[in-house]
């Protein structure tokens, strides 16, 4: 009971401390829109919340990012958790993307508007096909950009079979892509629970895949079926 107890009040102190970031960030952006800076202060904010949760991330494969290189990261999503990991973890300049119905929280949700990552409408239609648009672009323009390949978290702490569209938007941008698996996250925090339970999080990224100017359905699917691979031969059930 006390377990549970002492893991509820993490969940609100993050909350907390999530809404005071925000804020802070939701000023800084009136003066200076860079999205360096923005990151900047979701790198402060993710290890903040880490250390309130008394959890820590372990990072295997940083030799297989290239300096001044972006890259399309596509990952397995087992947890709120895996946010704070990613942003803390990985050495690059990554741009989150996100469901654009988070925007509708007060303050959290107004930063992600209008701060560098990215929202997916992920309806059909021309919204749609307008947010997914943004995304290819900001990675041409050399930003590194994360995408789940579930499209959302797992119930059951096991890896779901893959969907298309974050394979639609690597082969349209056409850059590198780094399968990234994510261990241990679900058990820290699982989905629909407000109990954070401290433990390790391991980031695994695995060495890029080019995709030597492929581009259609055909290219999609068979990079699915690679990341899928990829993450597989990493990913432990949780």
């Amino acid at each position: 009971m006390m377990k549970k107890i002492l893991g509820t009040l993490r969940f609100f102190a993050v909350v907390i401390v999530s809404l005071s970031f925000a804020s802070v960030i939701l000023v800084s952006l009136i003066f200076n829109k860079s999205g360096e800076l923005f990151h900047w202060f979701c790198r402060k904010w993710a290890k903040v919340v880490l250390r309130i949760c008394a959890t820590t991330v372990r990072v295997r494969g940083v030799e297989n990012l290239r300096q001044a290189q972006s890259f399309v990261y596509v990952s397995n999503h087992a947890s709120m958790f895996d946010i704070p990991a990613v942003i803390a973890g990985i050495p690059d300049q990554i741009r989150l993307v996100y469901k654009k119905e988070l925007e509708m929280i007060p303050i959290f949700g107004w930063g992600l508007k209008y701060g560098a990552y990215i929202g997916i409408n992920r309806g059909r239609g021309v919204e749609a096909q307008k947010s997914l648009d943004e995304a290819t672009e900001k990675i041409r323009n050399g930003e590194s950009v994360l995408l789940y390949a579930e499209g959302t978290r797992t119930l059951d702490g096991k890896l779901q079979p893959f969907k298309r569209g974050a394979f639609h938007i690597a082969v349209q941008a056409g850059v590198p892509v780094v399968p990234l698996t994510i261990n241990s996250s679900f058990k820290i925090l699982p989905k629909h629970s407000i109990s954070i339970n401290p433990g390790d999080v391991e980031l695994i990224l695995d060495k890029p895949i080019y995709l030597a100017g492929t581009q259609g359905k055909e290219a999609e699917l068979k990079l699915m079926e690679e990341v899928h691979a990829a993450i597989e031969k990493h990913y432990v059930n949780q």
